[in-house]
């Protein structure tokens, strides 16, 4: 019986897309499939550099501006690592705001993300996202005037300018779309999925 062998990993993976989409659930499961992976979660570094302070406690406290900033100094530290690093990006991570205080799509986050990562976009339906995170506690308002509906779809093109392959996810399965990032990761580094 031969036992597949988790191939070495040569560059960073990063998981884009709206609140909802997957992309914490597939990063666990890529990352079963590889153990070579690192995974981090930039909601949960945030919260460890707040000093395990929650989200809506963070984004109450010092407002949506210092949360982009703190998102921002994460992403630099964790796209430091040379390679493996699976990156579960938060909703947000294509955003930044203006002095009016509206979202606008953050270049410097994309520049980073782009450079020091492949990035996959898990494209959903924004009614399909507005289903799965409805009365989340841990999830604070993006918006008080805006509709999530609304935000979702004008952070679509931000999402589709950060990622290197957009993957629509429609019906598929999460085994489906674990096993279509991955197999589209290794291509795109030229890794060989290895069997002993």
């Amino acid at each position: 019986m031969t036992q597949r062998i988790a191939p070495q990993l040569v560059a960073n993976l990063a998981l884009v897309g709206g609140r909802g989409c997957g992309k914490s659930s597939i990063a666990k499961r890529l990352l079963r499939r590889n153990r070579n992976f690192g995974l981090y979660s930039l909601d949960a570094l945030i919260r460890y550099e707040s000093a395990g302070q929650s989200i809506p406690e963070i984004v109450e406290q010092r407002g949506w501006p210092h949360f982009r900033d703190l998102e921002y100094q994460v992403l630099q530290k964790v796209t430091r690592i040379s390679s493996g690093a699976l990156i579960d990006c938060g909703g947000g991570v294509v955003v930044d705001l203006n002095d009016s205080g509206d979202e606008v799509r953050s270049e410097r986050k994309l520049k980073t993300l782009r450079e020091n990562a492949r990035v996959v976009y898990l494209a959903r339906d924004s009614a399909y996202l507005e289903g799965r995170i409805g009365g989340d506690p841990n999830r604070p308002a993006l918006s008080g005037e805006r509709a999530f509906r609304e935000i979702i779809e004008r952070r679509d093109p931000w999402y589709r300018a950060a990622a290197h392959w957009t993957l629509e996810c429609g019906d598929l399965s999460k085994t489906e779309l674990t096993d279509r990032v991955l197999a589209w990761f290794y291509a795109e580094t030229g890794v060989q999925a290895g069997s002993a």
